[in-house]
């Protein structure tokens, strides 16, 4: 198997003056890193990471394992960075890694970027988010379609250069001839369904940097809020490798199943379940607004306090209930954010217990932010 085609395409957006977004794209090795951090922090992050996979030599190593290697070289080297430089302290970035060796695609992961794989005109995502309202899925308190418009969906909460080593996902599959694969930050996925990626996958696929570019432009068109880069490369079957090779491979890596992967996306655009009846739409709108009523009043009398994350990743203390209404309107504001502290720098059962929207004093809030920040920088 080898890489018959390759395009990148990378574009700052409606809404950014910078671009934080960083990208490799260099057969037999692609990646896309989304910096984080505020000033020009994120920049030097995924600039930083992108540099590191480039420039890496590729070994005698299994996939898996070179995988998570570059990965974790780039994470040191932005970490030192930030380290010896106090403008950068806290940045950080996000990245995901294809390596493509004989028939076997190795992806590693770190962050809410995503790995796509187009397969027979099905879309398939790869990679799982590790982010906030991705863990508030997984757990069943927060559906899909909420998600889609959460106002802290753009938080994550694993990132390279945060910490002096990191958690990276790996595992590898086996490609066929013809695969398609998308790597992309999410400032397409934010603003483009799966389902539109995929139509103006398959519609454009004969020309990838076409593709690539239309991908790129549907973002915009949606309101380009975001750096927006994508990454594709298309595989053709070349000389074949024995199925022993090949096996080996797969059993060197957690290899990726049908339990671990997100149901493929049929291009058939599906049916509508239904709309809501009238009578419903009432019903809710009265709720809606007995909710804000009842909301507002105990906001404004309330001193209740809870510890969140703000949209840059910043863990906040808020003031009010944690309850967003129709029309974008929430029921709390932040109170402090702090300086240093991002969410991505907090352990999963830190996350767990200090982002579940438990109220508490601000008093109480405040010793627990203090304790988190100086757990982090002593």
């Amino acid at each position: 198997m080898s890489v018959i085609a390759s395009s990148a395409h990378t574009d700052t957006g409606r809404r950014r003056r910078r671009n934080e977004d960083a990208f490799v794209c260099e057969p037999p090795l692609f990646a896309v890193a989304d910096g984080m951090g505020g000033a020009q922090a994120g920049e030097v992050a995924s600039r930083l990471a992108a540099d590191s996979v480039r420039e890496a030599k590729l070994g005698d190593l299994p996939s898996p394992e070179q995988t998570v290697e570059l990965i974790r070289e780039a994470n040191r080297r932005v970490y030192a960075y930030s380290s010896e430089n106090a403008s950068t302290r806290g940045m950080g970035t996000t990245m995901t890694v294809a390596l493509v060796e004989g028939t076997v695609v190795t992806i590693g992961h770190v962050g809410d970027s995503r790995a796509y794989l187009l397969r027979e005109d099905q879309l398939t995502q790869l990679t799982q988010d590790h982010s906030l309202v991705a863990e508030l899925v997984r757990s069943g308190r927060l559906s899909p379609k909420e998600a889609e418009s959460h106002p802290r969906r753009s938080v994550i909460t694993r990132a390279l250069g945060t910490e002096s080593d990191v958690e990276v996902d790996v595992f590898s599959i086996r490609a066929q001839n013809g695969d398609l694969f998308l790597l992309c930050s999410d400032g397409l996925t934010s603003m483009v369904s799966d389902e539109k990626i995929a139509q103006l996958l398959v519609a454009a696929r004969a020309d990838l940097d076409g593709a690539g570019e239309k991908l790129v432009a549907a973002a915009n068109q949606a309101g380009g809020e975001d750096n927006i880069t994508v990454v594709l490369f298309e595989l053709e079957a070349g000389e074949p490798e024995t199925e022993e090779e090949t096996e080996q491979k797969l059993d060197d890596a957690k290899t990726l199943t049908e339990a671990d992967a997100v149901p493929a996306l049929k291009l058939a655009m599906q049916n509508s379940h239904g709309h809501r009846s009238r009578r419903a739409t009432l019903i809710a709108l009265a709720l809606a607004f007995f909710v804000a009523i009842v909301g507002l009043g105990v906001f404004t009398v309330s001193t209740a306090h809870f510890i969140g994350a703000e949209p840059d990743g910043r863990v906040a203390i808020y003031q009010g209930l944690p309850f967003d209404l129709p029309g974008d309107v929430h029921l709390y504001r932040p109170v402090r954010v702090s300086a240093r502290l991002y969410a991505a720098q907090l352990t999963l059962s830190e996350r767990r217990r200090f982002f579940n929207n438990d109220l508490h004093s601000y008093g109480d809030t405040t010793r627990e932010l203090s304790r988190l920040e100086g757990a982090v920088y002593p």
